[in-house]
């Protein structure tokens, strides 16, 4: 099998976003090339179009490496429900819910036999992989039954390439510690070092460069400057910007759930210069803003007593009394409901769990064992005076149904003819359970100005972001390739085990 696997000495190093630029790298040179991680641990998700689900930065990879994402390049995806358990997501389908001891004494077979499965099936349809790590190959105590690191780089046969991040200090450490705990076998893989998110003048860097080849024997093949504004949307919890105040004259705040998912709903705005947002976990932090969003939840009922017991729930009644606009998404948008009934127990792990919603919408949502995952596709309805002639797309990952108590306003029409969503109040309360709702540029335009409007600020021109996407992808790959040796990596992975 001819590819190269990245892996990192931490966390959010830039894994994710290094793999994405070599796919893209590899792609502009028409080479059949395909991402894969074998085992991804995040609430992000993505949709493929078969309506499997895998992790987000797998599909964001594909769409770099210009191919149809699948199940095969992200077998396995950990959700995490709880601080202890996890669901297990196998090939694109929720199987069961599990403990880090349970997954690690119970699933590691059958890890490790879909793993080689879906290594094969890659192997037969592409010319090269980039496959990557998660978190760090040096976890001493979970190296003994990991499916997602060195084991990986075994089964696939593939060279190694580590990646550090400089910005957060102690990369001279974090790379040699990483070294010097690896197997001889294991290191005998690792053929280069990408020093990654530096900022400032480069040169800098030459002596360190020098002293960490001769201090590991391994070569550096890049300094990779910090990208800013890639809009490549992130994996992790670790990578999401919490914080981002600029200039903007719009104030968002999004609810920072403690099992928050799929927070790259949020990350469109960060391209409108006159929008600032913040994630806010507390009454204190309330302010006032000009919308608040309630992003979705990999536990919806865990999440909304959250908000209860923190006093955000009074908050929020009193907020939208007084006028406030609010969205809510997925999770969200139940938690905006009159009640949430668990029949199945599939939401808490307690059959007939039912939990008051925050009662800002006429609807009930019930818990049924079967989880939905789908592509969306559909209109606004009529009373969403959206201007343009796109359609409004995106996709579906949820437990439960919300069903309206009585007759209102939807938001959507799915392209079946059937009602989704809430909007009332003129717009000023939405709930929905389609993700990327603010992906759709002429919506998230719509939505805005609307603000402005009400602030007697200036409307803006629609931000066509999804037009800018492939743009990025190129500006990006084409941005790391001026600070690596692009030739030597290309060289790594065609000569490995000739």
């Amino acid at each position: 099998m001819k590819g190269v696997m990245i892996q990192g000495t931490a966390s959010d190093v830039g894994k994710s976003l290094v793999v994405t630029a070599l796919c893209r790298l590899f792609a502009l040179e028409d080479v059949k090339v395909a991402p894969f991680k074998s085992q991804n641990m995040s609430n992000n998700s993505y949709v493929t179009a078969d309506g499997k689900e895998i992790g987000r930065a797998q599909g964001i990879q594909a769409e770099a490496a210009k191919i149809e994402a699948s199940v095969w390049m992200n077998p396995i995806l950990l959700k995490p429900r709880s601080d202890m358990q996890s669901e297990v997501v196998l090939l694109g389908k929720a199987v069961q819910t599990l403990s880090g001891k349970g997954y690690r004494a119970h699933f590691y077979d059958e890890g490790l036999k879909v793993i080689k499965e879906a290594l094969h099936k890659l192997e037969a349809n592409f010319d090269v992989l980039v496959i990557e790590g998660a978190g760090s190959p040096a976890e001493i105590n979970l190296k003994e039954r990991e499916l997602v690191n060195m084991k990986v780089a075994e089964l696939a046969d593939v060279p190694v390439i580590l990646v550090a991040d400089i910005d957060r200090g102690g990369v001279f450490a974090n790379v040699v510690g990483t070294l010097e705990l690896l197997d001889p076998d294991e290191r005998k893989r690792v053929k280069g070092i990408f020093i990654n998110k530096f900022r400032g003048d480069m040169s800098l860097f030459e002596d360190g460069a020098k002293w960490l080849e001769e201090r590991t024997g391994v070569p550096v093949l890049g300094v990779l400057p910090y990208v800013h504004d890639h809009m490549i949307d992130g994996e992790d919890s670790l990578s999401i910007q919490t914080n981002r105040k600029g200039n903007g004259d719009i104030d968002i705040a999004v609810i920072h759930l403690p099992f928050i998912s799929n927070y790259s709903d949020i990350e469109p705005f960060y391209d409108e210069e006159d929008v600032s947002i913040r994630f806010i976990k507390n009454p204190s932090q309330f302010g006032q803003p000009d919308a608040v969003i309630i992003p979705g939840t990999k536990s919806t009922i865990h999440d909304l007593s959250y908000i209860i017991e923190s006093g955000l729930a009074m908050r929020l009644n009193d907020y939208v009394k007084k006028g406030g606009r609010i969205v809510g998404l997925c999770g969200g948008y139940q938690m905006l409901g009159q009640e949430i009934v668990d029949v199945a127990g599939s939401d808490t792990g307690i059959v007939g769990n039912r939990l008051k919603g925050l009662q800002l919408i006429p609807s009930t949502t019930v818990f049924t064992a079967e989880k939905k995952t789908v592509r969306f596709n559909g209109r606004y309805a009529p009373s969403v005076q959206v201007s343009g002639n796109r359609p409004i797309a995106g996709y579906e990952i949820h437990l439960g149904v919300t069903e309206p108590i009585e007759n209102g306003s939807p938001f959507l029409i799915l392209d079946d003819g059937k009602e989704e969503g809430y909007y009332g109040h003129e717009g000023k309360i939405i709930g929905t359970y389609v993700h990327h709702l603010f992906h759709n540029d002429e919506f998230r335009n719509y939505w805005l100005n609307r603000i402005r409007e009400e602030k007697q600020l200036p409307t803006k021109e629609v931000v066509y972001r999804q037009d800018l996407k492939e743009e990025k992808y190129d500006e990006l790959s084409l941005t790391l390739k001026q600070h690596m040796d692009w030739e030597r990596v290309k060289e790594i992975v065609h000569s490995w085990g000739t």
